[in-house]
This record gives C-alpha cells, sequence and structure tokens, in this order.
C-alpha cells in the first residue's frame, strides 16, 4: 500500500495474513471519541460493531497508540476498547504536558465509563499498565480483573534505556524512509511489514509541504508534576501505593527477553499482592503484543473464560 493511501482501517488483512490467522473480511472497527473535560477529547478504537459491549479494555504504552493491539484483537474475536492514551494517537495532547500516570488514568476512567463500563478485564502495557493500576486504585468499579504488561513501578531509566534511547531521537524526520528506518534500527527482531504498518499508525506528514514526517504522539513529558526532578528522570516508585490497592485478580505478563521487569520487581509485587500471578512470554521483548500477540491473546482469553 503506497504510504499516501493510508487507512488507518485498510491494514487488518496484512495483520491477520503475518499472524497466520484466518481471514474472513474486514473486522467491525469504529473510533470513538469521549469530551474528558475542558474539550480535550480521548480516542478508542471500538471493536466488535455497533451495540456491542466491550469485554475488555487495552491500554497501549507510550509514544505508542491503539493500533499496536491489532493483531491481538483480531485474535481474540471479542468486543474490545483499545483506548488512545492522552497525546498519544488520535486524542488531544494536554496543554501541560502532564502524562503521569495517574493524570491519564483519570481521563482514561472518563473514556471507560462511557465506552466500556461492563467491561471484564484491563489490560495495560508499560506506560498503560501503571496508568491501569492507577485506574484500578481511582475507579475500582470500572477494573473488574487486571492484567499488566512488562512494567511494575519498580522500573526505572536504566531499566527502560533502550526504549528511552528510541523515543528521544529526532522530533521529524526528512522522509517516511527516514523514521522507517530509525524504527527498525530499534526493533531488529520485528518483521519489517509489522513496524511498516506501526509507523503509518504512529507517525503523520507534517503537512507543510516538506514531506517530513513526524510522531503522533506528544514529545513533552512534565514529569515534574509527578514528583521527578524538572527535566529528570521519573521514579515510578510513588505508585507501588496503586498496587496496593489492587483488590482484583492480577496477572502480569514478562517479556522473556526485556530487561524492563528485574526479578526484584517481582518480589516485591508479590509481597504487595501475594495473590498475583506472573506469567513469562518466551521470545517476547517489551512490547509482548507485538512480538507474540497470538500468545498474548490466548493469555488474555484465558483470564476472560
Amino acid at each position: 500500500m503506497p504510504v499516501g493511501d493510508y487507512d488507518e482501517f485498510g491494514l487488518f488483512r496484512e495483520n491477520a495474513d503475518e499472524a497466520g490467522l484466518a481471514w474472513s473480511g474486514p473486522p467491525a472497527v469504529e473510533r470513538r471519541q469521549v469530551d474528558v473535560g475542558g474539550g480535550r477529547m480521548v480516542s478508542a478504537l471500538h471493536w466488535g460493531g455497533p451495540g456491542a459491549s466491550p469485554e475488555l479494555v487495552l491500554i497501549h504504552g507510550g509514544a505508542q497508540n491503539a493500533h499496536t493491539w491489532d493483531t491481538v484483537a483480531l485474535a481474540l474475536g471479542r468486543p474490545l476498547l483499545a483506548v488512545d492514551l492522552p497525546g498519544h494517537g488520535h486524542s488531544d495532547w494536554r496543554e501541560d504536558h502532564d502524562y503521569w500516570p495517574r493524570a491519564l488514568a483519570a481521563d482514561v476512567a472518563v473514556a471507560v465509563r462511557e465506552l466500556a463500563p461492563d467491561a471484564r478485564l484491563v489490560c495495560g502495557m508499560s506506560l498503560g499498565g501503571l496508568t491501569a493500576f492507577c485506574l484500578a486504585q481511582q475507579s475500582p468499579d470500572l477494573v473488574r480483573r487486571l492484567v499488566v504488561i512488562d512494567v511494575t513501578p519498580g522500573t526505572d531509566h536504566a531499566k527502560a534505556e533502550p526504549i528511552v534511547a528510541f523515543i528521544s531521537g529526532p522530533e521529524s524526520f526528512a522522509s517516511f524512509d527516514e523514521i522507517l528506518a530509525r524504527t527498525i534500527e530499534h526493533n531488529p527482531t520485528r518483521s519489517e511489514s509489522s513496524l511498516r504498518r506501526g509507523v503509518l499508525h504512529n507517525a503523520r506528514p507534517i503537512g507543510d509541504g516538506s514531506g517530513r514526517w513526524t510522531w503522533r504522539w506528544d514529545p513533552v513529558r512534565d514529569w515534574k508534576m509527578a514528583g521527578g526532578e524538572a527535566g529528570g528522570n521519573p521514579d515510578f516508585a510513588s505508585l507501588w501505593d496503586a498496587v496496593d490497592a489492587v483488590k482484583v485478580p492480577l496477572l502480569l505478563v514478562r517479556g522473556g527477553t526485556s530487561g524492563v521487569v528485574g526479578d526484584e520487581d517481582v518480589v516485591e509485587l508479590r509481597r504487595r499482592k501475594p495473590d498475583g500471578r506472573v506469567v513469562v512470554v518466551d521470545g517476547a521483548g517489551h512490547s509482548v503484543q507485538g512480538d507474540k500477540p497470538l500468545e498474548l491473546a490466548a493469555l488474555l482469553d484465558a483470564e476472560l473464560t
């Protein structure tokens, strides 16, 4: 598909073919918008067609968007809601650039309450996982089961360094090929076709006639509002209290080749949530949904069954 012909709902067949999923025609997916206050909109993908009540909510990681779950959603075949976090995808950027998980959770709660109030499971990955912990703390009626992918409040700059290195790159690129090349460089285990789809969903032409491209996500993070030093790295340790507040079944999914969650983090998680379970997905890095989508879909299906 030529870049100029991009259609966000036109790439699902590629996802299915690459994963070896049977194709019976385009899935029923629509984009929904919710005003979360002050005229700011949070956008989400509603899978399942009109009238279908989402069974689960999916929350992506930092510098990603709702389409990171496409293959997982196709494999599940269940009604679901995939949210674009504020400052990501098609959701509006925050004027204060406050993308701390507690602030994100407050916005996500408004969207989930309107679009998926009866969802039986919330799943968040990375920044979305920390947001999901906070959502369970702030709005426990919306979180009936919780799955968190490859993150805990013990995640710090050193553990996340490969991710930080990627998102700390240039804010704009001379062409689509240049932004794709950087993405391939930092994701050597992923196929070029999957990364091309990801860039199409996660970047856009600047639109000034220069041919340059930029990311859809807000590059500014005002972490000082979150307890981190201005201009410094965030310290998520204060979010352990959100883990303490989780009263529902919890599953932590770790990527087998990822260093973002350390063994010491699992020990601390189990100390605070003794009935929490941990599964390691072999061969998956930090983005388990991208590296092993079918395995992740099977885990989520088991949680819902």
